[in-house]
């Protein structure tokens, strides 16, 4: 079978589409036939190796969700699954290919209406906003700044913030057509990329941040929240932010600001999965809208690499083998 590894660590170059030896499914898991597979942020940081002390090497395969049909089922597994049009989640490893192989609890069954393509758009990134929402404590009648809004999870965040009942929605971006299409999806503040350029009725301040991106840039965005703010941080697109930001919330220690980060592996998978099934529902229903910025094969996934590390994908890039 095809698959994407990673030849070198560093650049999009470092992609190489080799034959691969097919996936059996162990006891527990499923095989699918992939036809649609996520381009995620933490593909673009595991392929650059910033994530090599945690054991990635050279010839590893990218890709961590997929959608497709089930073709085999391993021990332990009931029949019925063959067949089934599924999103799964792979781990971090093992999407970029024709064939995948997933644990059974982290496989779900598509519902009518919605396609492979906008489930990988959806599936991994709507998990994450959604709790990091609720990590936030997000209420009604809060001000909501999404740093990173362009790509999925942002998206995604900023539509539940807006549907949430947020009494304003901030976001960054690198121009003013993307600032329209946030709008369109429920941003009622545009910043530049620095968090300023909001405009004079903007709020001051913010009760939630949730960034995707930290990088160099976080300490300046953990100016931005208001007394009893909460920043929650998702992802580090842009790299680590600096090893003294913390020294920001001394600074401001009287108005009580608290910092976290948040990954989607501490939340059970019953509770991810009963999350992302209620979210596909709504997006087959159209209450939840999937962006997808370019759908490529599979053979062209360092193309879809160079456009994340180039900032201009908005949305998600994905692959179909």
């Amino acid at each position: 079978m095809k698959a994407v590894v990673i030849r070198t660590f560093g650049g999009p170059d470092g992609l190489e589409v080799v034959e691969a030896p097919e996936p059996l499914p162990g006891p527990g898991q499923v095989r699918i036939a992939t036809e649609a597979i996520g381009v995620g942020g933490v593909d673009a940081v595991i392929r650059r190796g910033t994530l090599a002390a945690y054991g990635f090497r050279e010839g590893h395969v990218l890709g961590s969700e997929v959608a497709g049909r089930v073709i085999g089922v391993g021990e332990g597994v009931d029949a019925a699954w063959i067949g089934r049009e599924v999103w799964a989640f792979t781990g971090l490893s093992g999407g970029y290919a024709e064939l995948a192989v997933a644990a059974v609890e982290d496989v779900l069954a598509l519902p009518d209406g919605l396609t492979g393509v906008d489930a990988v758009t959806l599936g991994g990134s709507g998990v994450v906003a959604h709790f990091a929402l609720e990590r936030a404590r997000f209420m009604p009648g809060d001000t909501v700044l999404v740093q990173g809004a362009a790509g999925s999870i942002g998206i995604t965040a900023v539509q539940l913030a807006a549907k949430g009942g947020a009494r304003a929605v901030a976001v960054t971006t690198s121009s003013a057509e993307r600032g329209t299409r946030l709008r369109n999806l429920g941003a009622t503040y545009v910043l530049d990329r620095s968090g300023e350029l909001a405009g004079p009725d903007a709020p001051e301040g913010f009760d939630v941040v949730i960034d995707v991106v930290a990088g160099p840039e976080l300490r300046l965005f953990l100016d931005k929240l208001s007394p009893n703010g909460r920043y929650v941080a998702v992802g580090v697109v842009a790299g680590p932010p600096p090893a003294d930001f913390g020294m920001r919330l001394i600074d401001a220690f009287r108005t009580s600001l608290s910092f976290t980060t948040f990954s989607s592996d501490t939340v059970p998978v019953d509770d991810r999965q009963a999350v992302r099934a209620a979210q596909f529902t709504d997006a087959a229903r159209g209450e939840l809208r999937t962006v997808v910025h370019e759908v490529l094969p599979l053979e062209r996934a360092a193309l879809a690499h160079r456009a994340m590390d180039a900032g201009e994908v908005f949305g998600r890039v994905v692959l179909k083998p």
